[in-house]
């Protein structure tokens, strides 16, 4: 049995709970926001119109918090690599370390920005993801 594989579906299943439970907390919390996209039209549901000097509205400030903290944040791309790496890990196929450090560091760098907050997850999934790098290198197996 590959020794990386469980490292690297652990990291993976955190990944993939952070970026999911945020979009479900957001879902949860901004509920009106979000159906109010599909009364206005998806098409233009988050305008980036300039407001031309004049000042936004507390609801287009909210409109656009709720898609920056939602489809518009790292969680999807999060839930993605998550699952990319889950396959990768259950193909035997390594997972290169920067991307591990990538993670932890963007993490790391969040988690500094907004505490308390679920960032430390992040971390030790990328870390995760160098410690099976480095485990996989050992065996030979190089990325």
């Amino acid at each position: 049995m590959d020794s990386t594989k469980p490292l690297l579906r652990w990291a993976s299943g955190i990944m993939v709970v952070l970026g999911a439970g945020h979009l479900t907390l957001l879902a949860l919390i901004a509920w009106d926001d979000i159906t109010g996209w599909a009364s206005r039209g998806l098409w233009a549901a988050v305008p980036l119109a300039l407001t031309g000097g004049a000042a936004p509205t507390v609801g287009s400030l909210q409109n656009e918090v709720t898609f920056w903290a939602g489809p518009g944040s790292f969680s999807v791309p999060l839930i993605l690599l998550g699952c990319l790496i889950w396959r990768l890990a259950g193909r035997g196929v390594p997972v290169p370390a920067w991307a591990g450090w990538g993670l932890a560091a963007w993490c790391a760098v969040g988690g500094i920005l907004l505490v308390p907050s679920p960032y430390v997850a992040g971390v030790v999934a990328g870390l995760l993801v160098v410690v099976a790098a480095r485990k996989g290198a050992r065996h030979g197996v190089h990325v």
